[in-house]
């Protein structure tokens, strides 16, 4: 007969996402550490309740964030489950029902950390991209480290970025978010709080200590300005000038001519990425980046459902997906192939109602 207790630690130890009461706060820990921590459906249904549960205890003073490993906070959504379930839809097996599933309740989550009333602290130690950022960025404390590494990159993949990008990017100083959405460009912690996507530098061996603090009841604005250090000089200042002046433009062929005619190392780099990655995904995330520095937070989460939805129903996701994570060839071959191919309408064509209607919020 099995021991009760042993089978508990088994289930707890393979928990994809943990949730603890440690005195004054609410710690969750993505635990997926062989998957970067990767965000699945099941862990969202997990941590939307939790959240919710305890932004209504009074006795839960803050919530923090962290990563198991050493090595991501969170690398993104399971894409690759994603493609699966998409490719099944497109051949008539099921009805993708799956792939609204996750995108609606992610962003449900997403709006949630927006409006979290209490301290919500992200400790950004090591990767976060795409779902990472989503958990992330949209808190009140954004601590990052000397391990951390952000991007949004999924233009490289034939998406676009989502969980709130298309509402935090835009936001950014100057042009530095259609810089980051266009291109997936990474940045390092002293990159991060140069451009305003973190809040403090606190080296990963304080961790430990500003949670201890936190679950103490120290205010999270104290508990942080303790233990935060400088995270040096920004490598991304060199660039600061030439990437408002390239990506200040309102079409993709005029962002290309202005890297053209600044023919710096920095700028034929800016070039080599920008005809890698999907046409489409350029364009259309291009555009839903304009959109959304007009549009408030709900909007932007509207928009991004249906772009989203219209995405996984075409050709290029599943090809950059392929490509990437799936036969791993790296020689993703985009449908249009140019950005000549790609019209004004069939961008256009993106930002329709989804069949099923918009994304709705209950409160």
């Amino acid at each position: 007969m099995s021991d009760p207790a042993q089978t508990q630690i088994a289930e707890i130890q393979f928990a994809e996402i943990l949730f603890e009461r440690r005195g004054s706060i609410g710690l969750v820990t993505l635990n997926r550490p062989k998957a970067l921590n990767a965000l699945t459906l099941g862990m969202i249904r997990l941590f939307d309740p939790q959240l919710r549960a305890w932004i209504a205890d009074p006795e839960v003073k803050a919530i923090v964030v962290q990563g198991a490993g050493e090595k991501a906070f969170c690398a993104g959504g399971d894409v690759v489950n994603l493609y699966e379930t998409g490719k099944a839809a497109k051949a008539g097996q099921g009805d993708g029902a799956a792939i609204r599933a996750f995108f609606s309740e992610e962003y449900v989550l997403n709006r949630l950390i927006h409006t979290c009333p209490k301290p919500y602290v992200a400790l950004i130690d090591g990767i976060s991209m795409g779902g990472g950022v989503g958990l992330s960025v949209h808190g009140s404390h954004r601590i990052v480290t000397e391990r951390t590494m952000f991007a949004m990159p999924e233009t490289g993949i034939g998406l676009y970025p989502d969980v709130g990008g298309t509402y935090f990017l835009p936001r950014l100083p100057g042009q530095v978010g259609i810089w980051l959405g266009l291109t997936g460009d990474r940045l390092k912690a002293a990159d991060m709080i140069e451009v305003g996507a973190a809040d403090a530098f606190v080296p990963s061996a304080k961790l430990k200590s500003l949670i201890a603090e936190l679950a103490d009841g120290v205010p999270a604005d104290e508990a942080v300005a303790r233990h935060r250090e400088e995270a040096g000089e920004p490598p991304v200042a060199a660039n600061r000038a030439a990437i408002d002046r390239c990506y200040a433009h309102n079409a993709v062929e005029a962002i290309v001519a202005a890297l053209e005619a600044e023919g710096t190392e920095w700028a034929a780099g800016q070039l080599a990425t920008l005809k890698r990655v999907s046409p489409t995904s350029l364009k259309v995330t291009l555009e839903a980046l304009r959109r959304g520095a007009r549009l408030d937070f709900d909007g932007c989460m509207i928009q991004e459902l249906r772009l989203s939805l219209a995405f996984l129903a075409r050709h290029d996701v599943y090809e950059g997906i392929r490509a990437a994570l799936v036969d791993k060839d790296r020689n993703p071959r985009w449908s249009p192939a140019s950005l000549a191919e790609v019209t004004a309408e069939e961008v256009a064509g993106y930002f329709a109602e989804p069949v099923g209607g918009d994304l709705r919020f209950t409160e």
